[in-house]
């Protein structure tokens, strides 16, 4: 691990946070999802993501994260967890988002977020874990793999 990933605290939202997990959510927005998915509205971090993230760090049902290097959001974790239905009767935490800096990937940082998200997950109860990702995004893929997650189904669209 790199002397810049040791000085990088990974702890719990706060409202202090709102702007970096804003601008974060826009980047992944951007790089990811605007990349790769018409259908996704990439203004939402903006428009949205301030009164969804200010409830989230309210939200017992939330796990909101943050990775600060000198005062400065370079990293986000969202994640939720929800009952189970009659159908899975599984209760289940959701890694929703994960966005790292580019200037502070490959450093261990992620793997950081995702061992936080696991942690609380089996805090909070949950019998499953899950992610999705674009199946374009090969990167995001490889990651998640490695980090325990294992493929479960793919998502076929037809845009009529």
């Amino acid at each position: 691990m790199s002397d810049q990933q040791l000085e990088v605290v990974v702890r719990r939202a706060r409202p202090a946070d709102l702007d970096g997990l804003i601008a974060c959510s826009s980047a992944l927005f951007a790089e990811d999802a605007g990349t790769r998915d018409p259908s996704v509205d990439v203004s939402w971090p903006r428009e949205y993501g301030p009164a969804h993230f200010a409830a989230g760090m309210d939200d017992p049902s939330m796990l909101l994260l943050v990775a600060d290097y000198a005062g400065r959001v370079v990293a986000f974790l969202a994640g939720s967890v929800a009952e189970g239905s009659a159908k899975r009767p599984a209760r289940t935490a959701t890694l929703v988002s994960l966005y790292v800096d580019p200037a502070h990937r490959h450093g261990g940082l992620g793997v950081r977020l995702v061992n936080e998200f696991s942690a609380w997950a089996k805090e909070v109860g949950a019998e499953l874990a899950e992610v999705t990702a674009y199946c374009s995004n090969a990167d995001a893929i490889r990651f998640y793999e490695r980090n325990g997650f294992a493929r479960q189904t793919v998502t076929l669209r037809l845009l009529p």
